[in-house]
């Protein structure tokens, strides 16, 4: 029996949760969890390397290397093929303030763990 899935820490939930083509005929979605959200956010638009993403997400770096290859799979989908890009669901929970990151968190300053 696998053991249950950890639940993912994410500092905010996105701004924007819907991403749409314009001038396809037929739209169809491709849905992007929160937590793969979030790995995108830490790798390619913070650089962080998957191991500081683990630490501030609370899960292993093989998690963060798997979530991140779906993640990039389904944008790539979605840009080829014409798609509306969908970010919502997921297992994880918000990062209420009192969490770090090396000492101190990087989103919400706590210095709390």
């Amino acid at each position: 029996m696998p053991r249950p899935a950890r639940v993912r820490r994410v500092c905010e939930e996105p701004k924007y949760t819907r991403f749409v083509p314009t001038g396809a005929e037929k739209i169809e979605a491709q849905v992007l969890t929160i937590d793969e959200y979030e790995v995108i956010r830490h790798v390619d638009f913070q650089k962080m390397t998957h191991e500081e993403c683990a630490r501030q997400m609370a899960i292993s770096r093989t998690t963060v290397t798997e979530t991140y290859e779906a993640a990039r799979y389904k944008i790539a989908d979605a840009l080829i093929n014409g798609k509306t890009i969908c970010i919502e669901g997921g297992n994880y929970r918000v990062c209420e303030g009192n969490e770090c990151f090396k000492d101190k968190c990087k989103e919400c300053g706590s210095e709390d763990l």
